[in-house]
């Protein structure tokens, strides 16, 4: 385990509505505003995303089972923003349902907004973080500096 103690920066309420490429402008935001680092609440609908629900086995590095979600969703989740090099990488694990049936994963593309998504994002700051490449496990880790 590793961590660092930072403070709450700036704070975004952000409305997405529908049809949005939610993943895509959030991308956009966190660029446009400059947040290195941060965390964030989703609740509202999707109508597209593809979607991770897990490895096929527990190995390093994974081999992910991919979805496609091919109804609308009411989506609650949380995520984390840190980046690699020039890019932000957004890390997103959601509780995905349609009339009771509930698929638990991690958002990673393809998302189009159902009526509205509404995120709250709270930028992190006093820490030195990021989300390089790790080679050995197969995803970006997020790693501390100084």
């Amino acid at each position: 385990m590793d961590y660092r103690q930072g403070t709450t920066g700036r704070v975004f309420c952000i409305r997405f509505d529908d049809g949005d490429d939610f993943l895509g402008g959030l991308t956009d935001l966190i660029k446009k505003e400059e947040v290195r680092q941060g965390w964030f609440q989703v609740i509202g609908g999707l109508r597209a995303a593809q979607v991770v629900t897990g490895p096929k086995a527990p190995t390093m590095p994974p081999d992910p089972v991919w979805a496609e979600l091919a109804t609308v969703r009411e989506t609650l989740g949380t995520g984390t923003v840190f980046w690699d090099g020039d890019e932000p990488r957004i890390h997103l694990h959601a509780a995905l349902g349609h009339h009771g049936d509930t698929l638990t994963a991690c958002v990673r593309k393809g998302t189009k907004v159902y009526l509205i998504l509404e995120v709250m994002l709270i930028e992190i700051a006093g820490i030195a973080a990021d989300r390089p490449w790790f080679a050995e496990g197969g995803f970006n880790r997020l790693t501390f500096g100084d």
